[in-house]
């Protein structure tokens, strides 16, 4: 009986395994076949970039530069937060001397309640200063973190045929890269260790938006469910006009306001897009507990969004395939609480019993079970380890082909962080707990400036 529970649970766990791989191999299939979009007129639309601030002073003075050097056509609505630093000296200066850029600000005790609330207010700003005839389907609206570093051809991009130059195209998302991904040396006097797992932790992250995130953007293109993320994210003011008629502001409040927002968007008939023609550069966390808290927010996010599921299964805007698709991103983080105990029970059956019971164990090893298991481990870090070749065709030539296997065999372990994170976003869910964490940038760190600057 005890062989047997054996087999079954590990052969169990290889089949969910062959499945998983066979939707990476889908994935990959699909990455590779995109073709480059066609560059549009930038000159068609108006282009408002929104940055939300909260303490930014390291970067924003930067930021600004950057944008009104690459984009002097469009508009920059700084947002600042109520930041207890010189954020807002900063932007006012800006805004004083430049026509281009533009403060906005909040205040206590209507400050600080998360990005959403930032963005609705910027949004309700910018229509008031366009005015009431404004041609709205000809206006786009893109978000930036104040670290951000969109591509200099993005406006062209995004206004091609296939992107807003598509007036059903409610919003486009760009690929989303970290600028400080070849940073060599995060932490100067802080030791070989600390440094080497800061540049492996600011790559993982890198392959993880580039790679799998991409390759499912992708995939949701054939889906029609694109998600738009936090940065990077271009949207259409006619869109968000609908979205504020339904519900009186465009974002919501969920912790994954971008997500939700994409939803809302789809299930009002607007379609979404995503292109790996340009992207938005942002700053890779070199520490694993700001890494960790940020993705705890996302997948808390994830979890609030359930409740749109009837909607989306009621709405004639999704076909079958999409509503699979964002069911299946919805209750990722479910899955993984549940399948952090249901694996974790062979395991310590397994364990237990190679400590009690040495001979049964041995005669399970030679009869099959080595075997079992041997292939079981083969396919589990297969299905994340192959992303490495992946991203250094695709992304990084320079890379040697024994840096990318080590780099797939590394997000293996990397990707075991999102059983912690859903873990504690469940812990939080179920606390009542929905304060909005800022991500805390490395901007200690001299080394973030740098980076900033060669971006």
């Amino acid at each position: 009986m005890l062989r047997t529970t054996l087999e079954v649970s590990i052969a169990l766990s290889f089949f969910l395994g062959v499945l998983f791989l066979c939707y990476v191999l889908v994935l990959i299939r699909n990455f590779r076949g995109v073709r480059p979009e066609a560059p549009g007129d930038p000159s068609e639309f108006s282009w408002h970039f929104v940055v939300p601030c909260r303490d930014e002073e390291a970067v924003i003075d930067g930021t600004l530069e950057y944008l009104t050097r690459h984009f002097p056509r469009a508009h920059v609505w700084v947002v600042d937060d109520h930041s207890t630093d010189n954020t807002a000296s900063i932007i006012s200066s800006w805004a004083g001397s430049s026509g281009q850029v533009h403060l906005v600000a909040r205040r206590l005790p209507d400050a600080r309640t998360g990005k959403g609330d930032a963005l609705n207010y910027a949004y309700s700003r910018i229509r008031e200063w366009m005015g009431p005839h404004a041609d709205l389907s000809r206006a786009i609206l893109c978000i930036v973190d104040a670290d951000g570093r969109p591509a200099p051809n993005m406006l062209e991009v995004c206004a091609g045929p296939g992107l807003f130059g598509d007036p059903q195209i409610g919003a486009v998302q760009a690929e989303v890269r970290m600028f400080n991904r070849d940073v060599r040396e995060p932490f100067p006097g802080e030791g070989p260790v600390a440094n080497a797992f800061a540049r492996m932790l600011a790559r993982m992250q890198d392959l993880e938006f580039r790679g799998p995130i991409s390759a499912m953007q992708v995939t949701r293109r054939l889906t029609g469910t694109v998600n738009v993320g936090g940065n990077g994210q271009l949207n259409r003011f006619s869109a968000l006009e609908v979205l504020a008629a339904s519900t009186g502001k465009p974002w919501g409040n969920a912790l994954l306001e971008d997500f939700e927002l994409g939803l809302r968007m789809l299930l009002s008939g607007w379609k979404t897009a995503y292109t790996v023609d340009t992207w938005v550069d942002q700053e890779a966390l070199w520490k694993l507990r700001p890494l960790l808290t940020q993705r705890t927010r996302w997948a808390q996010g994830s979890m609030q969004c359930v409740r749109y599921l009837p909607l989306v299964w009621r709405s004639p805007h999704f076909k079958t395939a999409g509503f699979v698709e964002v069911l299946y991103f919805m209750c990722q983080p479910w899955l993984q609480v549940l399948g952090s105990l249901v694996y974790a029970v062979p395991i310590s059956v397994f364990a237990y019993h190679a400590a009690v019971y040495p001979e049964f164990m041995t005669d399970f090893l030679q009869n099959g079970g080595a075997f079992l298991i041997v292939l079981y481990g083969i396919v589990g870090i297969g299905e994340f380890a192959i992303w490495g070749p992946v991203y250094r065709k695709r992304s990084e030539p320079q890379t040697t082909r024994r840096a990318a296997l080590g780099y797939g065999l590394s997000l293996a372990l990397y990707t075991l962080t999102t059983y912690v994170v859903a873990w504690r976003a469940f812990a939080r869910l179920i606390s009542g707990k929905g304060s909005w964490a800022k991500t805390k940038r490395n901007a200690s760190a001299p080394q973030t400036a740098n980076a900033l600057e060669s971006a």
